[in-house]
């Protein structure tokens, strides 16, 4: 079975941090363009990160750059996302995704992504 699983998530302080992880089964993470999206309550499921199958070089939102990192580790085939600094707005559910093509993570198009897991809730709430 062709399935993502993402963990980490929690309730966490203003400034504070998170470590999410998706790991893959079923298939080769590092085969694939991995990307995180979230989305919150009554809004848009939007990209966070992607990190590249070819180079593993990383993609921001502008949201994300300077506080959040996202790293694979290919022997676990897992692909992580640390989250540092983390602000109110940063609540929302996080999904990792693969992208088949290599092209719609960086155009921040979830409808090109695939194999979504069912995500892991952020909460950032002092």
């Amino acid at each position: 079975q062709l399935q993502l699983v993402e963990s980490g998530g929690g309730l966490v302080q203003p400034g504070g941090s998170l470590r999410l992880s998706c790991v893959a089964s079923g298939f080769t993470l590092d085969h694939y363009t991995t990307g995180w999206f979230r989305q919150a309550p009554g809004k848009e499921r939007e990209v966070v990160s992607c990190i590249s199958r070819s180079d593993g070089s990383a993609y921001y939102a502008d949201s994300a750059k300077g506080r959040f990192a996202i790293s694979r580790d290919n022997a676990k085939n897992t692909v992580y996302l640390q989250m540092n600094n983390l602000k109110p707005e940063d609540t929302a559910v996080y999904y990792c995704a693969v992208d088949p093509y290599g092209s719609s993570c960086y155009i921040g198009e979830p409808n090109g992504m695939d194999y979504w897991g069912k995500g892991t809730l952020v909460t950032v709430s002092s």
